[in-house]
């Protein structure tokens, strides 16, 4: 049996999406993230309140070339685009790449081609949905499930009878996201909208990333209004919590929610709606479902898994002598 070690990657990565870059950084390798002064989009390093571990770097966008890398992580097609050709030399270009997308295709749904294709990078795809829908070329592709870490001293009360909604920037996204849907909705179910910029909709404004969980526990259920997009992480920590989910049956959503067992998911808003409201008056049907979808969530989203899976691939990538 080979019992020698697995090396430790240094990856050169962005920062797109906070909580899934601290996700992805349980993988037991070293992150290195491109960074410019003053961290503005595209180009932020280890910011906020998240628990950065010490595997976590940063590294000067405009001295990448002085750096070594053993493989290079894309999360967004402007880096690939930008810093790609502009800011790595002809070597770190050569490096074992992958691209995690974290989005279906947005242009046309199937029908639209995606922008590392035919590059010889590893594409990963974060839904079974998303892999299906992106034209990937002749790209290895990887799936990675979603993997989400909660305080485990969080638990599902669900003491107020209404449900939540987790959206950033709802009205400002409109109808892909479900702004119409959400405004339908809580004409006839009582709902508390959180994210960035959602005082514009009446909501609560954003929940800091380590107060969302505890946020969310109270609520009777959590209702995801979003048409077209990948599996939220925010419905996977709601879940984990023990909150029942009630969402639209499309894209990955379709695969992990069974009615009446661990939520509901249609595409008829008035049986949505119908349901919200039992919930709001049968709190032991809501705890059931909301133990149900926990459950669900562990076995399919637990971090050990993630971090096992991104190990994995990156290892087979990039695991090669230095």
């Amino acid at each position: 049996m080979n019992t020698t070690p697995r090396r430790r990657l240094r990856v050169l990565t962005w920062h797109v999406h906070g909580n899934y870059l601290y996700y992805l950084t349980q993988a037991p390798h070293d992150f290195h993230l491109a960074t410019l002064p003053g961290h503005p989009p595209g180009h932020v390093g280890k910011v906020g309140v998240l628990p950065w571990g010490d595997n976590v770097h940063e590294v000067p966008a405009d001295a990448l070339g002085e750096h070594s890398f053993d493989c290079v992580l894309y999360q967004h097609e402007r880096h690939w685009h930008t810093d790609r050709l502009e800011r790595l030399t002809p070597a770190q270009r050569a490096l074992p790449t992958l691209f995690v997308e974290h989005d279906p295709p947005q242009g046309h749904p199937t029908d639209t081609r995606h922008a590392a294709a035919g590059s010889g990078a590893h594409l990963v795809q974060v839904t079974p949905f998303n892999a299906l829908m992106w034209d990937n070329g002749d790209a290895p592709v990887h799936i990675i499930d979603h993997g989400v870490l909660i305080p485990p001293d969080v638990r599902y009360s669900g003491e107020r009878p209404e449900g939540i909604v987790v959206v950033n920037h709802l009205q400002q996204r409109g109808r892909r996201l479900g702004a119409d849907v959400f405004e339908q909705v809580r004409q006839q179910v009582q709902l508390q909208l959180v994210g960035m910029d959602s005082g514009r909709m009446g909501g609560l404004g954003e929940v800091g990333n380590l107060d969302l969980a505890a946020a969310m526990a109270q609520y009777r259920f959590f209702f995801n209004p979003i048409r077209y997009t990948s599996l939220g992480l925010a419905v996977i920590e709601a879940m984990m919590v023990g909150l029942p989910i009630v969402g639209l049956a499309t894209t990955e959503l379709s695969t992990v929610i069974r009615n009446g067992e661990n939520g509901w998911i249609d595409t008829r808003i008035d049986k949505l709606v119908e349901v919200m409201n039992m919930l709001v008056h049968e709190p032991e049907v809501a705890r059931r479902w909301g133990e149900a979808a926990r459950q669900t969530a562990m076995a399919r989203f637990n971090i050990q898994r993630f971090a096992a899976d991104w190990d994995r691939v990156l290892t087979q990538v990039a695991g090669g002598a230095r």
